[in-house]
């Protein structure tokens, strides 16, 4: 055969040939989309705090908006977190884990063994530093996410001894330390948050499920022994609330109240009678029962929706990561968020028991509010770094 003819031959066989798409990464503007439903949620969060708190500060003879402007406050500094965060290269956020955790478990030693540690409802959750209260159980969902996505984006090999002395072992002693504060909800998301990024990362499903089993013995176990008399009574209530209108089960039928006062299109904004101290901690932990009530149905259906959104666009900045990393950060942060939201709202329409989470974005509480924004911040600089399919348009 000559050699034009195998030349020709060759040809033909390339022009034949399915071109196959190859993976590049490129650099784009941060997800429009998730930064447009951040805003909403604290623009909403900012009027149902003002609308929720002004009666309490009223009767209490301060300032009707103090507690929106404590709120916004710590929404300046958030926001120049997640400013930070979204220029800083997330991949750069592996070398600090190991200090940022040890820094966590410091704060949280503090809370759980020095006079700084603040009481509140029977619960010490927070430290006062200078005059201001700091939640660290909150820094824990970051530091959580981040130790857990930086071994995981190898392998997610539960057996390996390195992992445990390095991430396994320090997460034990932020859930101990949280636990005996004592904030079983937090505790609850954190494990939860753990089992997302472990099945994301490709661990086994039969570990899992072994795990699964475990931990349910564990669960059964300590709600005989070691879960405290008033977490016990959360569960009763919470199944029959009026068999204690007054005591335990209050909270739980004000907030229902506020639900079926709102209906379809709510009283009107600043309108809710539940505030007008009905129905306690409604500017934190039953804020959703007071925009039910005023905004209705509508404006529940409203703030469901924006965290669908977050969620989903979330999980899409995930697929579209190159790197394993980046993946699972943002499925962690998107889960953690969503998944706080989830059990907060669940609560306030008594669909679980009281937990007491605040609801992300839209709560009173400058440290939800500033761990939020700030991973955020993270997940939309990783939405600039995705990957994108480009077809060969040379023969190979």
């Amino acid at each position: 055969m000559s050699y034009q003819g195998f030349e020709s031959r060759n040809s033909s066989y390339a022009e034949r040939r399915p071109r196959r798409p190859f993976q590049s990464t490129i650099v784009s503007a941060p997800d429009k989309a998730l930064l447009i439903t951040v805003a909403f949620l604290v623009i909403i969060g900012f009027m149902a705090i003002f609308s929720a708190s002004a009666p309490k500060c009223i009767d209490e003879g301060g300032n009707p908006a103090q507690f929106l402007i404590k709120q916004l406050i710590c929404f300046v500094v958030g926001f120049f977190g997640l400013k930070f965060f979204t220029n800083y290269d997330y991949k750069k956020l592996g070398a600090w884990n190991l200090i940022f955790a040890g820094t966590v478990i410091f704060l949280l030693m503090l809370v759980d063994f020095t006079p700084l540690g603040v009481t509140v409802n029977g619960a010490k959750r927070w430290i006062n530093i200078l005059g201001f209260q700091l939640q660290p159980s909150e820094f824990a969902k970051p530091a959580v996410v981040l130790l857990l996505a930086t071994i995981f984006k190898k392998d997610a090999d539960l057996l390996d001894q390195n992992k445990w002395v390095t991430t396994f072992i320090p997460i034990l002693i932020m859930l101990g330390l949280i636990f005996k504060q004592p904030n079983l909800s937090m505790v609850i998301l954190l494990l939860s948050t753990s089992v997302v990024m472990f099945l994301a990362a490709g661990g086994s499903l039969k570990l899992f499920f072994s795990c699964l089993g475990v931990m349910m013995t564990t669960v059964v176990i300590a709600a005989t022994t070691i879960i405290k008399p008033y977490q016990m009574q959360r569960i009763k209530t919470w199944q029959h609330p009026e068999l204690d209108p007054q005591g335990a089960g209050y909270n739980i039928i004000q907030s229902l109240i506020a639900f079926a006062s709102g209906g379809f299109s709510g009283v009107g904004y600043g309108g809710s009678i539940q505030k007008l101290s009905y129905l306690p901690e409604c500017h934190t932990d039953f804020i959703f029962a007071i925009i039910a009530e005023e905004l209705g149905w509508v404006g529940c259906v409203l703030i469901i929706g924006l965290f669908f959104t977050l969620i989903h666009r979330g999980f899409m900045i995930a697929s579209r990561c190159p790197d394993m990393f980046g993946k699972l950060l943002a499925v962690g942060i998107t889960f953690s968020i969503g998944f706080q939201a989830f059990l907060n709202i669940s609560v306030a329409s008594s669909f679980f028991p009281t937990t007491g989470v605040p609801l992300p974005f839209i709560s009173y509480g400058g440290s939800s509010l500033i761990v939020s924004l700030c991973m955020v911040g993270v997940l939309l600089n990783i939405s600039k770094k995705r990957i994108k399919k480009i077809r060969n348009i040379e023969n190979v």
